[in-house]
C-alpha cells in the first residue's frame, strides 16, 4: 500500500493518480479531505491517521512526504505562527509520517520513501525563510534516512520540483518567472508524478538519498 500525503489536490493528487496506475492502493492523507484526515503538523493527529491506515488498510510500503504550506513574508516581520506551521507542516510531519511507517518498509526489507522538496531548497529566495528552511530540511532528512535505512531495502529520496502550475502558485506571476527557466513553461503536476512514480518503482531500487530535479532547468 502507498500513503501520499496531502494527496488531494494539485501535485499530490497527481502523484495519487500515477501510483494507482502502477498498481498501488493509494491512501491519501488531507487536512479536511482524502481517505484519511490529518493535520500532519500536529504528532497526535499523525499518530492517529497511521493507527486507522494500520487498522483499516494493512501496511504500507511506500510513503510520499508531500504535504506543504506557505505563509511567505519578509524575515523582520515573520510571526512565530507563520515561521512554526510551515516548518511543522513541511518537516516535521514528513518525519513523522516516515517514523510511523517506516517499520513496515523495514520488517518487509523492501521499500520507497520520496519527500517533496522544491528548486528554492537550494536556490533560495527573499520572502521564503519558513518555507526555504522546511524544504532544505527534507534534503537533509532524505540523505539522513537513506544512510540509516538503505541497507534494508528501503530507499528515500526527494524530489525538487520548481514552478508547477498549481492552486499554491496561481497567485504567482507566471509570465515573469518562465523568464528564469531554460524550458520556457511551467510545469504540470503529472510531470512532477511521473519523477516520484519511478523512484517508487523496482526499477529505481540503486537510487537512494538522491534528489531528482523537476524544473525545467530553473534550479541549473
Amino acid at each position: 500500500m502507498a500513503v501520499v500525503t496531502g494527496g488531494t489536490r494539485g501535485i499530490g493528487a497527481a502523484i495519487a493518480d500515477a501510483l494507482r496506475e502502477d498498481g498501488w492502493k493509494v491512501i491519501t492523507i488531507g487536512r479536511s479531505g482524502g481517505d484519511v484526515q490529518a493535520d500532519v503538523s500536529d504528532p497526535e493527529s499523525v499518530t492517529a491517521a497511521i493507527e486507522k491506515i494500520h487498522a483499516e488498510h494493512g501496511k504500507v510500503f511506500v510513503l510520499v512526504n508531500n504535504a506543504g504550506i506557505t505563509r511567505d513574508g519578509l524575515a523582520l516581520r515573520m510571526s512565530d505562527s507563520d515561521w512554526g506551521d510551515v516548518v511543522d507542516t513541511n518537516l516535521s510531519g514528513a518525519f513523522m509520517f516516515t517514523r510511523g511507517v517506516m517499520g513496515d518498509m523495514l520488517r518487509n526489507r523492501w521499500g520507497r520513501i520520496v519527500n517533496v522538496s522544491s528548486v528554492v531548497a537550494t536556490r533560495t529566495q527573499a520572502g521564503q525563510s519558513n518555507y526555504i528552511a522546511s524544504k532544505a530540511g527534507l534534503l537533509g532528512l532524505t540523505g539522513a534516512l537513506a544512510k540509516e535505512i538503505g541497507k534494508r531495502g528501503v530507499t528515500v529520496n526527494a524530489v525538487a520540483p520548481g514552478f508547477i502550475e498549481t492552486d499554491m502558485t496561481a497567485e504567482l506571476d507566471a509570465g515573469q518567472l518562465v523568464e528564469f527557466i531554460p524550458a520556457g513553461r511551467v510545469g504540470r503536476p503529472e510531470e512532477v508524478a511521473a519523477a516520484v512514480r519511478f523512484l517508487c518503482s523496482h526499477d529505481a531500487g540503486y537510487i537512494n538519498g538522491a534528489t531528482l530535479s523537476v524544473d525545467g532547468g530553473m534550479g541549473a
